[in-house]
């Protein structure tokens, strides 16, 4: 079977860089119209450049989604610039990774909030086109003690609670709602990038911890994305699809 998403509407957060850069692309490839949004408006502008490539319309609007109000006027935003939405995918982090008040914040306010309150605007527009799709992404870390990155991993796991909770309440709606959960992703500038100079011991160690030897890629997060976005997913809701080299089974 063929994956076409031409003529659908995508609607990313934090789509400017890493997974859901790789994301939008992976959907523009394919034929989608996409809006995306992030905080940096420089990335925002680069990101745009590579998806008009596509020839799809491209919508992009610079967003800080730890503001209340952020997340819904976006999406309302990109809903007006395509005609409608389709597709949600909830991919921006706030990566709070310190098990202090600015730590929780950040991953409360952006990882859920955020999703909450986009998932609340998106839901009238995917009613009008008699069904839609949102995904959430999460991380592993939702499914381990992790000490170390403590607001970050709780919001994850909190993540796959919503994903199950809304698959089964937006069911009727003939809205499916899945998350993903990827495992230690690599990318320029990303966080294991960096990790390669500022915490070696680290990075050596959780690489060794991922039976395939090692890290992810984002374009492989995208690509079970565009599964769960399609036809090919279509008996599937409620769910969490972990996306690691079996890094979590360590």
């Amino acid at each position: 079977m063929q994956i076409s998403f031409k003529g659908k509407k995508v609607v990313i957060t934090g789509g400017s860089r890493g997974i859901g850069r790789s994301i939008a692309l992976a959907f523009a490839a394919e034929g989608a119209d996409l809006a995306i949004c992030a905080r940096s408006a420089q990335g925002l502008g680069a990101a745009e450049a590579e998806l008009k490539q596509h020839g799809g319309t491209v919508f992009t609007m610079p967003c800080d989604l730890g503001e209340p109000s952020a997340a819904a006027s976006f999406v309302r935003a990109a809903a007006g610039a395509l005609d409608g939405i389709d597709i949600l995918i909830n991919n921006a982090s706030g990566l709070g990774l310190k098990d202090d008040e600015s730590g929780w914040l950040a991953s409360i306010n952006v990882d859920l909030m955020a999703t909450v309150r986009a998932t609340q605007a998106a839901i009238p527009f995917m009613e009008k086109a008699g069904g839609g799709v949102i995904i959430n992404i999460s991380s592993i870390a939702g499914f381990a003690a992790m000490p170390r990155l403590l607001p970050y991993a709780s919001v994850k796991a909190a993540l796959v609670n919503y994903t199950m909770g809304q698959g089964l309440a937006l069911a009727p709606k003939r809205i499916r709602v899945n998350a993903i959960a990827p495992g230690s992703i690599e990318f320029p500038g990303g966080i294991w990038d960096n990790r390669k100079t500022s915490d070696p011991q680290l990075y050596q160690r959780t690489l060794s911890s991922i039976p395939w030897g090692r890290f992810g890629m984002p374009e492989e997060v995208a690509k079970v994305a565009l599964f769960l976005a399609s036809d090919m997913g279509s008996w599937v809701t409620g769910q969490t699809i972990v996306v690691d080299g079996g890094q979590l089974l360590t």
